[in-house]
């Protein structure tokens, strides 16, 4: 599999969906089962899709409780659509048995006020009858979300639960071909979304303009589903990272970086920054911090391989008070940063100092993960670069390809290399 395009056709094999689809229920099948668990209830949404293959809108995601499905035993998903959107599910996704397609109960996690302990009862009733009909009714079930409504129900249902995230969490952690094809194809997508990025970033325009640019741009390719954010930062706003855009203007000389958290292409995201000059080459200072994390970076990449824990990458980033002086490393949190890249922002493995030295993951052929880190100095201007890459048995394949190097500049002015070093 080598990125050969985004759509289907007839004469070269492509993303397999069908394998996609039938690898996925089938590791998360495997994972229930190693857990001890006989059924699982799935309220998010990536764990929904993960074992169902189905597309909700996206104001009907996030909001646990409006849809979920259950896996039991060894039967085929069932789905528990919102209202009738169960009929385009049974119109769009004939790999669900129409029989399994049923509307969900919700109580919109509270909303619903007095009704909630009604509609959480009736919820109850029928996770018990699919239980029931698997064969499970006396097995554990594993839950990935849970609230005080459901704890009560549970309780006097003698509902037997635990902990189903963790079976999921490590179902999605390891990728198989089709599921790193699309990972590639997003990353390409990446690629050309900072190339775009570079071409509109000039002196005087202003971030949110150059996030409402990149989100058309984005939301132009086809199989796009979401964007999630697209970070834009500038000048002092890049350091401590806002993690956000704004209506600032962009200045001449001003450092800039851009993240593409997360672009959704069929349900597969990414997290992808590159640093950006406008206007004039950076001063030697900007250029020696950006040394520093492209450094702490790559030295995090090199320590990836099958075999190797969590703890052996994030060995490689400086501890928060050797960096910046912070008392904790809580309070660098995502500064140096790893995260899993799936049908979710945040798969399996997350590296941190906060927690990889004393919790270490191995790492495995398959997974598909960012690194990324960032310096700068407090108020005036930071720097954070983002590698994506698919571990495989021997290697490490990095699919994030826009130029690295290097702050990459945009426009220079001739002669203000000068000036500006001399500030």
């Amino acid at each position: 599999m080598a990125n050969f395009g985004i759509a289907g056709l007839d004469w070269q094999q492509r993303v397999n969906w069908e394998r996609l689809r039938n690898y996925r229920l089938e590791r998360a099948r495997e994972r229930m089962k190693a857990h001890g668990l006989g059924a699982m209830l799935l309220m998010y949404d990536e764990n929904v899709r993960y074992v169902t293959g189905t597309l909700t809108p996206g104001w009907n995601r996030l909001k646990p409780g409006l849809r979920y499905a259950m896996l039991c035993g060894d039967d085929k998903p069932v789905l528990f659509e919102q209202g009738d959107l169960g009929f385009q599910i049974e119109r769009h996704s004939p790999w669900i048995p129409k029989e399994n397609v049923r509307y969900s109960y919700a109580w919109i996690k509270g909303a619903a006020g007095p009704a909630s302990s009604q509609q959480v009862k009736k919820f109850t009733n029928a996770v018990k009858q699919e239980m029931k009909k698997s064969g499970v009714a006396n097995a554990k079930l594993g839950v990935d979300f849970i609230d005080i409504n459901m704890l009560k129900v549970f309780a006097d249902e003698k509902i037997d639960w635990t902990d189903g995230m963790t079976a999921m969490m490590e179902a999605r952690a390891v990728k198989n071909v089709d599921e790193q094809e699309c990972l590639r194809i997003v990353g390409a997508i990446g690629d050309g979304a900072h190339w775009e990025f570079m071409k509109a970033l000039k002196p005087g325009i202003t971030e949110n303009k150059l996030t409402a640019h990149i989100m058309e741009y984005l939301y132009s390719v086809p199989g796009m589903e979401d964007v999630e954010d697209v970070i834009v930062s500038s000048g002092p706003n890049t350091w401590p990272n806002w993690r956000n855009f704004s209506d600032r203007i962009v200045k001449p000389g001003d450092i800039v970086f851009m993240d593409l958290a997360a672009l959704t292409w069929n349900g597969y995201k990414s997290c992808y920054y590159r640093t950006y000059c406008a206007g004039k080459e950076p001063t030697k200072d900007q250029k020696e911090v950006y040394a520093t994390a492209l450094k702490w970076l790559y030295d995090s990449i090199k320590a990836v391989k099958v075999g190797a824990t969590t703890k052996d990458i994030a060995s490689k980033w400086p501890s928060a008070q050797e960096a910046w002086g912070y008392k904790e490393e809580d309070q660098a949190a995502a500064n140096l940063w790893g995260h899993g890249l799936g049908l979710a922002q945040y798969d399996q493995p997350v590296i941190s100092r906060i927690w990889s030295l004393d919790h270490p993951i191995e790492i495995k052929e398959g997974m598909v993960f960012a690194l990324e880190t960032q310096h700068g100095r407090k108020f005036e201007w930071g720097v954070r670069i983002e590698e994506m890459l698919i571990v495989h048995k021997d290697s490490v394949e990095i699919i994030s390809n826009f130029p690295v190097e290097q702050i990459t500049v945009v426009d220079p002015m001739p002669g203000y290399s000068t000036l500006s070093s001399a500030r």
